[in-house]
C-alpha cells in the first residue's frame, strides 16, 4: 500500500482541512469535546454542518463548550454524559443513540498517571480509559455505524505509542513495577492495533477506521505533568508559567486538523487501517526514532491487533 499524502502539513488547522466539506445531514460523536482538541474538532465538525453530540464525563463543562461553539457556529450541539472508565454511562449512550451515526471521534483520554489506579474491574486506568471505553462505545455503536453506510472511525492517539507495546501477559501492571509512561505507552499502542482490527472485522460493513497523533499541545491533558517534567518539555516560562503554546508545539485548532482530516476529508475517503500525524499518513520506523513521529512497527502488527480484538472482546465479555 502507497503512503497517504495530502496538501496539509503540521501548521494546517482544522478550519483550514474542512474547507469545502459539506458535512449538512451527517452526525458526529466527539469524546472528550469539552475543551483542547476535542472541542476545536467538535467545532470544525458543526461548522461543516454537521449534526454534533459531544460525550463528556463533566455534563456543566459540557454544556459550557457546546454554547461556546454554538456562538460561534450558530449550530446546535448536544452533550452526552460518558465517562469512559464507567462502563454503565458508555452502554447506556449507546443503547440511545438512534439512527445512523457517520462520524465517531474517539478523541477523550487521559495520560502519565504517577500512580498505579485501577477501575472497579480491576484494569489499569489508563488503559481502561483510553482503549477500553473507547472500545466499548465502538462497539456498542455499531449498528449505527454500519447503517451510516461509510462511516468513519477515527480515534485520537499518540507518538507515545512508541514507549511500549501491549504486554498482554500483564497488560493491568499486576506483575510488573508500574511506570506512568509506559502506561501510557501501552494504552495508545492499543487505540491503534485495535483501529487496524476494526478496519479489517468491519470492512464488509463500509465503516473506515483510522487512529493519529496529533502533535504537541498545550491542553488538561497535561494536568498531571509535574513541574519538573513540564520544563522539560519547554511548557514552562522563565517565572514558572504555563505557556499557551511552547516553542515547536501546535495551537488546538492546528492539533485538531489531523483528526477532522480523517472525520471528514475526500483525500482519506475510503482509506482504513492506518496511522496519521501533521496530515499524513506517518512514516513506519524500521529503527527506533526520536520519540515524537512515525509510528512504531509493533503499532501496526497484524497479529497482535487480532490478539488485541479478541482480548478485548473477552474483557468487555462481547
Amino acid at each position: 500500500m502507497s503512503r497517504i499524502v495530502t496538501p496539509f502539513n503540521a501548521r494546517s488547522t482544522a478550519a483550514e482541512v474542512i474547507a469545502g466539506v459539506d458535512l449538512s445531514g451527517r452526525r458526529a460523536v466527539v469524546t472528550g469535546g469539552t475543551s483542547g482538541i476535542g472541542l476545536e474538532t467538535a467545532r470544525a465538525l458543526a461548522a461543516a454542518g454537521a449534526q454534533v453530540t459531544i460525550a463528556v464525563r463533566d455534563a456543566d463543562a459540557g454544556e459550557r463548550a457546546a454554547a461556546d461553539i454554538q456562538a460561534t457556529t450558530g449550530r446546535d450541539i448536544r452533550v452526552a454524559h460518558v465517562d469512559l472508565a464507567d462502563r454503565t454511562t458508555i452502554d447506556a449512550f449507546a443503547a440511545g443513540w438512534t439512527g445512523p451515526l457517520h462520524i465517531l471521534v474517539n478523541n477523550a483520554g487521559i495520560m502519565a498517571l504517577p500512580e498505579r489506579l485501577t477501575t472497579a474491574q480491576g484494569w489499569e486506568l489508563q488503559f481502561a480509559t483510553n482503549h477500553l471505553g473507547h472500545a466499548a462505545l465502538v462497539l456498542g455503536l455499531h449498528d449505527a455505524l454500519a447503517a451510516a453506510a461509510g462511516a468513519r472511525v477515527v480515534t485520537v492517539s499518540s507518538s507515545a505509542h512508541q514507549r511500549s507495546p501491549v504486554v498482554f501477559d500483564d497488560i493491568n501492571f499486576d506483575n510488573r513495577p508500574y511506570e506512568a509512561w509506559s502506561a501510557y505507552g501501552q494504552s495508545k499502542t492499543a487505540t491503534i492495533l485495535f483501529t487496524v482490527a476494526m478496519a479489517k472485522q468491519w470492512a464488509a460493513d463500509h465503516i473506515t477506521a483510522n487512529a493519529l497523533h496529533p502533535g504537541g499541545i498545550m491542553t488538561n491533558l497535561q494536568r498531571h505533568l509535574d513541574e519538573t517534567q513540564l520544563r522539560f518539555v519547554g511548557a514552562l516560562d522563565e517565572q514558572g508559567q504555563r505557556l499557551d503554546v511552547p516553542p515547536g508545539w501546535k495551537t488546538p485548532q492546528q492539533g485538531a486538523a489531523t483528526s477532522v482530516l480523517l472525520a471528514a476529508s475526500p483525500y482519506v475517503e475510503g482509506v482504513a487501517g492506518r496511522y496519521f500525524e501533521d496530515g499524513n499518513e506517518a512514516v513506519v520506523l524500521r529503527e527506533p526514532g526520536d520519540g515524537y513521529s512515525g509510528v512504531a512497527p509493533h503499532a501496526l502488527d497484524a497479529n497482535d491487533a487480532a490478539r488485541l480484538w479478541d482480548e478485548t472482546l473477552r474483557l468487555l465479555r462481547r
